[in-house]
């Protein structure tokens, strides 16, 4: 078999020799020792590490670059909130078409194949954010897989008009149906934001993802629903098709309380996406002491079998003054925060950023790194698949469908002036290959 795209050496197991992967009409044909074949493009990954492409599956481009047109003061969410508001009220489709441009030329370089665009659906903004995603898309096809997710930020019940624009943002071409049910003013309307959520993704065969339980506790029942959306997903046979974002309010329950919750969630199939660089910024602001990390239990619902994923969320604006689209460096945090650190940890996290991920957006199915499926694959400057997360390597070469879109090259020398020191860290017999000037 001719291939469209042949990889040597390269490194898929660290527990087993260097593989070929052979790539033909965009999908892997095989992965093997030695491949024979002739190809009309190769790689030589001189034992670099392979892994599959990441997926980010939550995402606010049109909210990006925001950070120094109204600089938040306080940095909390309730500032973040009322500035961005704010900005939205201003948002222009040229500038905000250069700002989503920026996050997504990063997210390619960084070697991100599949993205969930989160864009506000609402009264201040009106649909410009869908727009400009549904117009990026296109543009981006070949780059990435860009889903679109019509997201009422400001709430449904309390912002009378904005059922409409979700079902314009649908018919437009808007792929999931969003919610933010704790933004509204009672418990009974959180209940009815999600019911109609439910409704409208059942109207369009689309699935569900909702910002949820954003908060440090869960007294107030409104950042509590997660338990009425599992079972809501259950009743309406919608398992498999919803995905939660933040639910950081389930990190203060007690293990008693939280028990029938993630078994609930886990009977349900609902993926988390835990969102560290905002919820580590955002979470604890009001404890004076041991302050909360604010995140969703990841450990917890990691063990209980509960699809947990990652993501960026924002990119440099009130809610997360950071970021630049690069899932190693947000799996690296998370790994950090959630004390995951073992080899099976770290491995774990990986999975998170990328088998967990594709999953969370429902592509899990054409997606890996295996024969037969989709060739999104991303070779890493690094040599043992296991340094991912430690190095934050370089990524070498991405391909997207069998397809190399980014390749880099980074090139870094040290020059030593005079001995080179190792005969000061104890090296026996060493000669120094540093010559000085006669």
């Amino acid at each position: 078999m001719e291939m469209d795209l042949l990889i040597h050496n390269v490194r898929v197991w660290d527990d087993k020799p260097l593989m070929d992967i052979g790539i033909k009409n965009g999908k892997i044909v095989a992965i093997e020792e030695g491949i024979k074949a002739s190809a009309t493009d190769a790689i030589d990954a001189e034992g670099r590490a392979v892994i599959p492409g990441l997926v980010e599956p939550h995402m606010h481009l049109e909210k990006a670059f925001l950070h120094r047109r109204l600089p938040p003061v306080l940095g909390t969410l309730e500032e973040a909130i009322r500035v961005t508001g704010i900005l939205k009220s201003k948002q222009e489709r040229k500038d905000v078409l250069d700002r989503s441009r920026q996050v997504l030329d990063m997210a390619v370089k960084n070697g991100t194949v599949a993205l969930r665009a989160h864009p506000d659906v609402d009264l201040i903004q009106g649909l410009i954010g869908v727009e400009t995603v549904l117009e990026l898309r296109d543009e981006y096809k070949d780059l990435m897989d860009i889903q679109i997710v019509a997201f009422p930020q400001e709430g449904i019940i309390k912002s009378p008009g904005t059922i409409d624009l979700m079902e314009k943002s649908m018919n437009m071409g808007a792929d999931v149906v969003g919610g933010c049910p704790y933004n509204e003013l009672t418990w009974e309307d959180t209940k009815r934001h999600i019911d109609i959520v439910f409704e409208m993704a059942q109207k369009y065969d689309a699935p569900i993802d909702l910002h949820a339980d954003f908060s440090d506790d869960a007294s107030d029942q409104r950042f509590a629903s997660t338990a009425y959306v599992a079972q809501k997903t259950i009743d309406t046979g919608y398992q498999g098709r919803v995905s939660l974002g933040h639910v950081t309010s389930l990190g203060s329950l007690d293990p008693d309380e939280l028990k029938p919750v993630i078994e609930l969630l886990r009977k349900a199939d609902i993926s988390i996406v835990t969102l560290p660089a905002t919820d580590l910024y955002l979470g604890g602001r009001n404890d004076a002491k041991n302050r909360r990390r604010g995140l969703t239990p990841v450990r917890a619902l990691n063990e209980a079998g509960v699809n947990v994923a990652y993501s960026s969320n924002n990119i440099r604006n009130a809610f997360t003054p950071f970021g630049k689209a690069d899932m190693l460096v947000i799996g690296n945090m998370l790994a950090h925060a959630i004390s995951f650190g073992t080899p099976a940890h770290q491995a774990a996290v990986l999975d998170m950023g990328t088998i967990n991920a594709a999953r969370s957006i429902g592509i899990g199915d054409n997606y890996g790194l295996a024969v037969g499926k989709q060739a999104d694959l991303v070779i890493l400057d690094t040599y043992q698949v296991a340094d991912a997360l430690l190095d934050i390597p370089a990524r070498s070469w991405v391909i997207k469908r069998g397809k190399i879109t980014v390749v880099t090259q980074h090139k870094s020398t040290i020059h030593r002036h005079g001995c080179c020191g190792a005969h000061d860290h104890g090296a026996k017999d060493h000669v120094c290959e540093t010559a000085s000037a006669k």
